[in-house]
């Protein structure tokens, strides 16, 4: 799993079936106190959590928990944003987000 922000939307004309009520978003992976980027963004499944561009989100990175997550075995996704962050704390620093 990781802190992520959300980056932009994607989308398809076709879609597996699995897919079909789901939204894609890029998201790109986030130092979670600074915010800085740690790479480049990758896609993943939104389903239910609300998040949109510039929301910072938890992503599951793994594909077995992504499905299970998801609810569909089948689904080909690898990974998913399973929740909207409000905070983070480390080192007895807090981060805050609006």
């Amino acid at each position: 799993m990781f802190v992520a922000e959300v980056v932009g939307n994607v989308w398809g004309t076709r879609k597996h079936c699995s897919l079909c009520d789901k939204r894609l978003l890029l998201v790109r992976a986030i130092d979670p106190l600074s915010e800085k980027p740690l790479g480049d963004a990758v896609m993943a499944v939104e389903y239910g959590t609300g998040a949109g561009p510039g929301s910072i989100v938890l992503v599951m990175d793994e594909g077995g928990s992504a499905r299970s997550v998801l609810k569909d075995e089948m689904a080909p996704i690898r990974t998913a944003v399973v929740g909207i962050v409000d905070s983070v704390v480390s080192g007895g620093k807090v981060k805050t987000y609006d």
